[in-house]
């Protein structure tokens, strides 16, 4: 899994809405650091490590809260959640495949024909969240949600000042 990036330059002294937007800023990067990789049913770590990285930004959004604008904080709230519900679908299917692939490998020869449909079918459902998925990843989408945390970050700092 993905190692969230290091912050270095926070400190305890810190003013807390500056704190939270290198916190967000940092958490929305991180996000867009495996965009090339989403989409791809082979390398399905790609879309687990943005899962991972949705679930941290929207837990940076909920930590900050008050440290942000409420409605363009409720926005990027709410996009960011569509994105992690979108990614959570596809990760499922990716999840259940995986174990029954292993399953398969430990069952005889002569019970596998089942197993082999029911993963069949799961990977149609894996392409139809695949296809589902799509429009929340396309670059311009993602790179207005980049957008929009790093304007939310800037507008915490301006409070703060």
């Amino acid at each position: 899994m993905a190692r969230p990036t290091e912050i270095a330059s926070l400190t305890g002294e810190q003013p807390f809405a500056e704190a939270g937007a290198e916190v967000l800023e940092a958490r929305a990067a991180d996000l867009l650091s495996h965009r090339d990789r989403i989409l791809d049913v082979n390398d399905i770590e790609g879309v687990h490590a943005t899962r991972v990285a949705s679930r941290r930004l929207r837990a940076a959004l909920e930590v900050f809260a008050v440290c942000f604008p409420r409605r363009p904080y409720k926005r990027l709230l709410k996009q960011v959640n569509e994105l992690a519900d979108a990614l959570g679908e596809r990760r499922d299917r990716d999840v259940a495949i995986g174990a029954l692939l292993q399953f398969a490998a430990a069952i005889p020869e002569a019970d596998r024909a089942g197993v082999d449909s029911l993963a069949e079918r799961l990977r149609t459902e894996q392409r139809r969240a695949n296809d589902d998925l799509a429009p929340f990843v396309q670059p311009e989408r993602l790179d207005g949600l980049h957008a929009a945390a790093s304007a939310l970050a800037e507008q915490a700092r301006e409070q703060n000042r």
